[in-house]
């Protein structure tokens, strides 16, 4: 049973962070949210970068998708627990660039929680 709702939570983080990805390519303004201040969403340059991490975002998402139809659950919480660091590494980097705590914590920090639990749970399946 808790693989089964392990397994769910990282397909819905999985679908989160492709419309993440994609939504940086229609609405590049939203990276504002992200949580570093005073980002120049409108630079082309900043856009290219953001373009680059929107790639990434939406393959990441594809991973988990990959994994939960081939994969054991076992590999997934491998692949689950390596990609925790994504979030982690955001939070520090909008902390590091005095962002907001709300931001860094309550997203980014709250989604490195999420799927430290999830892997766990299934790794322990």
């Amino acid at each position: 049973m808790l693989t089964t709702v392990a397994a769910v939570v990282a397909g819905l983080i999985g679908a989160g962070i492709i419309v993440i990805g994609a939504r940086a390519f229609w609405a590049p303004q939203a990276a504002a949210g992200f949580g570093i201040p005073g980002t120049q969403t409108g630079d082309p340059t900043f856009q290219a970068w953001l373009s680059v991490k929107a790639v990434r975002d939406i393959a990441s998402g594809l991973f988990i998708f990959i994994l939960l139809i081939g994969a054991t659950p076992q590999l997934l919480g491998w692949f689950m627990l390596a990609a925790t660091g994504i979030p982690a590494g955001d939070a520090l980097i909008v902390r590091r660039n005095n962002g907001p705590k709300a931001a860094a914590y309550g997203v980014h920090g709250a989604t490195a929680a999420v799927m430290l639990v999830v892997s766990v749970l299934l790794l322990v399946a």
